[in-house]
């Protein structure tokens, strides 16, 4: 008798063959019968609590591995809940795969078990959406989907399979094995517009280099460090490109950013976008006359928000490879005596002791800079920090260094909340796998840790060591004292007369571990905080929690431009 295969078996092995290896979901009809097939065929399946949270993780491994992550999810309600966090892979570039079960076939039109269009609603939130119309399709459609979440710029695609093709078996024979794309094209840059951005780098008074994410997932950072390292170019990094060129580095102007944005006249900017993470290259946050050289590996991004003076469609690592050899040619260095560093040089000593003074007071109720100083103090070298929150992130983006690239993730160009958790729960996997001795330190404002907090019985489950600091002012953007929250709270019409921005006042968050039979840390002053960072550092077998309470009217330091640049209509 010929051996059959059912649908579960046929896309597990499909998966395989295309370098997937981990799927994170949540599991239900009908697609147990499919993880229990992914496991069976060598794939590490882990359960999340929330699909969000799972599409979170899946996505940050495709970040950190450049191999998409798979989503699995439910139908109906398990697709719609994972839509959240296929928009933010997109709008990130990540690559990421969504798998959904959907109602049997036999069962749509007349009222099926979470019947759902699901190929159309996942359409604007990825580059691929299909159904496989068959068992024996299911690996060309893999094949396609596994390959455009890396090429072009990377991005989500989403595979749809009823219950009935899942459990639909066929003759082995009949599924023909599908050839594997590992390799992803590489644009390299015309030669005209390197030598036209060389000229301009050397020309210019006031020169800035912009590092963003796409250099981090490119591996451009060889490449980037030697351009700064020989031409003495002062660089910013955005929030995830920071690591590709350390922190630490002299070259780095980040105190001075607002300046050095407004000021320069030439900016080189290596995979990054011009949207509303860097002003949109636009007046006020810019001179008039700034000219921009554009290197993205996305056509359609060039000249995207304003025309750039140089404009180059090529993957960052060939395109600042032939900028260091054209700019090593002509001997060029930019003088560190200039007048162009002497300002910016003194603007970053400024700005570093105003600052001082704020991380120098340690004085409860804490402030986030002193606690973020003091965590940066005890953090082991290089570990991989995971940050959301509105000010818990921004200032961490300032007080927490990297020193090497994909080691840091948040909420991204999105700005989307909830991805902590997950996102902290994929690196930890990356490190199980890649850097067993590093440490994930997942940092959230109370108000983010709120969206995806239960992912902490996830990482007791697969003993992930993960920190969780939880920078606690009691509400959003900011809270209210004890005194005033009980008093409101008090009234008959609590709902008029609580702000909205205020959640309750020091909420235990660390008593989360109880529930695991371990120990969490609250903490509000410093010498806690530092007991309860030296003690989880020491836990190896699972998450903690440190819950460190600071001023609910805790602000970051008073900036010469709103952060968000306003609309003008």
């Amino acid at each position: 008798m010929e051996e059959e295969i059912d649908g579960n078996n046929v896309l597990a092995q499909a998966l395989k063959q295309q370098g997937i290896e981990y799927v994170f979901g949540i599991v239900g009809i009908p697609v147990i019968e499919l993880s229990m097939a992914l496991q069976a065929n060598g794939i590490n399946y882990i359960g999340m609590r929330n699909e969000q949270a799972a599409c979170y993780a899946a996505q940050a491994i495709g970040y950190l591995t450049g191999i998409p992550g798979a989503c699995l999810v439910v139908s109906g309600p398990g697709l719609l809940h994972c839509t959240g966090g296929m928009a933010n892979a997109q709008v990130n570039c990540w690559p990421l795969l969504v798998i959904g079960g959907s109602a049997p076939q036999d069962h749509e039109g007349i009222g099926g078990f979470q019947e759902c269009n699901q190929v159309e609603l996942s359409r604007p939130y990825c580059k691929y959406a299909a159904r496989p119309p068959s068992v024996s399709l299911i690996p060309l459609h893999v094949e396609k989907a596994v390959r455009l979440t890396r090429v072009g710029r990377p991005g989500v695609a989403y595979l749809d399979f009823p219950g009935n093709l899942l459990q639909a078996r066929v003759p082995s024979n009949t599924v023909p094995q599908q050839y594997v794309s590992n390799e992803v094209p590489v644009v390299y840059p015309d030669p005209r517009s390197i030598e036209q951005a060389v000229l301009l780098l050397m020309k210019a008074e006031r020169p800035l280099v912009i590092v963003g994410k796409g250099s981090a997932y490119a591996r451009a950072e060889n490449e980037i460090r030697e351009l700064i390292s020989n031409t003495n170019l002062p660089f910013l990094a955005t929030p995830m490109g920071k690591g590709v060129v350390p922190d630490n580095s002299p070259n780095s102007i980040a105190p001075a950013r607002s300046l050095a944005l407004l000021k320069a006249d030439v900016v080189l900017l290596l995979g990054a976008r011009l949207n509303w993470m860097l002003h949109f290259g636009r007046q006020p946050r810019y001179s008039s006359d700034v000219k921009i050289i554009q290197v993205d590996s996305y056509a359609e991004e060039l000249n995207n928000s304003l025309k750039s003076a140089v404009a180059i469609q090529s993957d960052i690592k060939p395109a600042v490879r032939f900028i260091v050899d054209g700019l090593k040619k002509n001997n060029f260095r930019f003088d560190k005596n200039r007048n162009w560093w002497t300002t910016l040089n003194k603007k970053c000593e400024d700005n570093r002791k105003s600052v001082q003074a704020t991380v120098m007071d340690t004085s409860p109720p804490l402030n986030y800079y002193t606690v973020f100083h003091h965590l940066q103090e005890l953090l082991p070298e290089n570990c991989l920090i995971v940050s959301e929150g509105a000010n818990t992130m921004d200032i961490g983006r300032t007080m927490l260094l990297n020193n090497l690239p994909r080691h840091r993730l948040d909420a991204g160009t999105f700005g989307t909340m909830g991805v902590g958790p997950g996102f902290a729960i994929a690196a930890a996997f990356w490190c199980n796998k890649y850097e067993p001795n590093k440490r994930v330190i997942c940092v959230e404002g109370d108000s983010a840790f709120g969206f995806s907090g239960m992912e902490i019985e996830t990482m007791v489950r697969y003993k992930l060591p993960i920190i969780i600091v939880v920078v606690n002012n009691s509400g959003i953007y900011g809270g209210l004292d004890k005194e005033t929250f009980e008093e409101l709270q008090a009234t008959d019409e609590a709902t008029q007369s609580l702000p909205p921005t205020s959640l309750t006042f020091a909420t235990r968050y660390e008593n989360m571990m109880n529930l695991f039979g371990r120990t969490g840390h609250f903490c509000q002053t410093i010498p806690e905080l530092q007991n309860a960072i030296k003690e989880s550092l020491k836990v190896k077998d699972g998450p903690t929690i440190i819950n460190v309470i600071i001023s609910p009217t805790a602000d970051r330091k008073a900036q010469t431009f709103n952060w968000l640049t306003e609309s003008k209509l």
